[in-house]
């Protein structure tokens, strides 16, 4: 069993290229896989490994980077490791939106529980936002939300400006993260009744009954896991082998649809060429499961 822990700090960051090295080099030599962006204005990863290295993993962290407590963190588990390697990247911000959010601007009281949301979003007036990606929109969101359509963050404040300042404002993502940068922003522009779902989408299937839920469909998450259910239990979607988006159950009744090869969103963008490559990939797959073996191009190991 690995454990995945998933957390964010919007923190002053110095000297950032010697951090990344003495980071790479711990959750190297400690057997931690997943990806951790650093910048100066904070950090935000997903990490997975056994319990012991993820508790160790968590002092280091708190140690390099001078903090004692994560704004945000989330638990889960998966019966397989999520992750390749260990990836420690230096961006610009750790959410692009072409601002430096400073730590004393959060305003922690407009952070919602899971309880508290659901009373909110039922609401008639409130504006429902999801801050995620179209495609992760697809997968899961939450009844009579709204998603921008927009695949780069970047692009997020100019949807934002068209919103109507009187109507409260509740906004999700995965983890949270997107979130705090949107809110801080939106206060800026003149709005005064702005919440976010505190921990986000993980937060709340992991504290939220089924039966008292107003989400509708999986989460997706960047990892091998790919999408989770109520509980955080692994979800039933998968990941095309052409595109590398999400795919459910459904989409592989299509006749377009090849493990491995091809779905139905991208099997008339796909040339004759990158099939014939990706049938190959496949079949060394393949063939490394029926010796019991991981092949280096397999992406799933469910």
């Amino acid at each position: 069993m690995f454990k995945v822990f998933g957390f964010y700090k919007f923190i002053k960051i110095k000297s950032l290229k010697k951090k990344k090295i003495l980071l790479q080099k711990f959750l190297t030599t400690n057997d931690i896989r997943g990806t951790i962006i650093i910048s100066q204005e904070g950090l935000n990863g997903t990490i997975s490994g056994n319990n012991k290295n993820i508790e160790k993993t968590v002092k280091k962290i708190k140690f390099l980077f001078l903090f004692k407590n994560f704004d945000c963190n989330n638990i889960s588990k998966s019966l397989f490791q999520p992750f390749h390697k260990p990836k420690v990247k230096i961006k610009k911000e750790v959410v692009p939106m072409n601002f430096t959010l400073d730590p004393m601007e959060r305003n922690v009281e407009t952070h919602l529980d899971p309880k508290e949301w659901n009373n909110l979003i039922k609401k008639k007036d409130t504006h429902i936002i999801d801050t995620r990606k179209p495609f992760e929109y697809d997968v899961g969101t939450f009844k009579k939300s709204i998603n921008p359509d927009i695949n780069n963050f970047r692009d997020f404040p100019r949807y934002l400006n068209k919103l109507n300042k009187k109507k409260p404002v509740a906004m999700f993502c995965t983890g949270g993260i997107r979130c705090e940068k949107t809110s801080i922003y939106l206060k800026n522009k003149g709005f005064k009744n702005i919440y976010q779902l505190n921990g986000g989408i993980l937060n709340y299937l992991k504290k939220i009954k089924k039966k008292d839920s107003l989400w509708k469909g999986e989460c997706f998450v960047f990892d091998n896991r790919v999408s989770l259910k109520h509980g955080l239990i692994n979800g039933t979607y998968s990941i095309c082998g052409g595109c590398r988006m999400p795919i459910s159950k459904k989409d592989k009744n299509s006749i377009k649809y090849e493990e491995g090869v091809s779905c139905s969103r991208c099997y008339d963008k796909l040339t004759k060429s990158q099939k014939s490559r990706f049938r190959m990939r496949q079949s060394q797959i393949y063939k490394a499961k029926a010796s019991g073996k991981k092949h280096i191009f397999q992406k799933e190991f469910k």
